[in-house]
């Protein structure tokens, strides 16, 4: 969540009057790295979250929401967009997608506050969420591919900033290495793709939505649970009893077949170079040359490096059977 497009209460009260409210006040929210949030306030009281998406276009966004859609039906916690009078789900900003959303009180957890519990009810709903994919509206390959992440590296690159180029080279070979190593045969369907701790939102111990399906894409389970550990399971190092319970809840609900645990490494390495890549574009060029970035590439490629030497072997051998 990021306000990288202003929207004053003028500019907003049209695009909400679309959608049946009648705005008293609108306060943009700062976290995060995409899309322009707000807090939008209605004459009664009541509250909603606004997003304006910067770099997902109309199309996107409806296919988003209808995902949301069909996760709600088949009882996912997830916060579906608002109808607009025509029937949609979107307003249009300057060219921006514009949707409003109930506000879903609950809180995000930091690091030290994810137990074991809280793993394995996240690795239950991350399941679930796999399985609907008969069901949900089919979804392209999303906006990270492997070309993609190579696109943004030569835009890192050609920034001309030598601090960045080691990081550059590092996830070049990483790729290149791991690339052809991936298993193509793996089961594809619906996967989150983002599912960091600011995308859940939690009432008390009880997950009560998972938020955010802007990169939600059509690619493999292995994947998506990989970056599921890698976002809840990592501190200073990675927490196996994290990772156990993530992997034990998502067992739960949906059998990790063969084929799937045996790519679990491969898939992990490459969702690090993903974040890596994207936490280089998205936060290391937005800040001078030797400032700190918000959110740090090295992180990303510390997790890789562990999974390499096998920090997480024992774990990824207990999904089998």
């Amino acid at each position: 969540m990021a306000t990288l497009t202003a929207l004053s209460l003028a500019d907003a009260k049209p695009l909400t009057d679309a959608f049946g409210l009648r705005l008293a006040r609108i306060e943009p929210l700062s976290a995060g790295s995409v899309n322009s949030n707000f807090r939008l306030t209605d004459t009664t009281g009541n509250a909603y979250f606004a997003r304006l998406y910067e770099e997902q276009d109309h199309a996107g966004a409806v296919r988003e929401h209808a995902l949301v859609a069909s996760l709600d039906d088949a009882g996912v916690p997830v916060v579906r967009a608002l109808t607009n009078r025509t029937g949609g789900t979107l307003g249009d900003f300057q060219g921006r997608a514009f949707a409003v959303f109930p506000w879903r009180d609950g809180e995000i957890f930091c690091q030290a506050r994810v137990s074991a519990a809280a793993c394995f009810e996240l690795g239950a709903a991350l399941a679930r969420v796999h399985l609907c994919s008969g069901r949900a509206p089919a979804l392209p390959e999303g906006r990270f591919r492997i070309s993609d992440l190579r696109e943004r590296l030569r835009r890192v690159a050609a920034a001309g900033r030598p601090s960045l180029m080691p990081a550059v080279t590092a996830i070049e070979q990483g790729l290149n290495e791991y690339e052809p190593l991936r298993n193509r045969q793996l089961e594809q369907g619906i996967c989150h793709g983002d599912l960091f701790r600011d995308n859940v939102l939690w009432q008390g111990t009880k997950l009560c939505a998972l938020l955010d399906f802007e990169s939600a894409c059509s690619s493999n389970f292995a994947y998506d649970l990989m970056v599921t550990t890698l976002a809840w399971c990592y501190g200073s190092a990675f927490d196996l009893d994290l990772v156990r319970s993530l992997f034990g809840g998502y067992r739960s609900v949906r059998a990790v077949p063969a084929a799937e645990v045996s790519a679990l490494r491969v898939e992990g390495v490459l969702a690090c170079l993903r974040f890596a890549t994207t936490r280089l574009t998205d936060f290391s060029l937005r800040v001078p040359e030797g400032a700190r970035p918000a959110r740090d590439f090295r992180r990303f490629l510390a997790r890789s490096a562990a999974i390499e030497e096998g920090a997480l072997d024992g774990c990824l051998a207990s999904l089998e059977g």
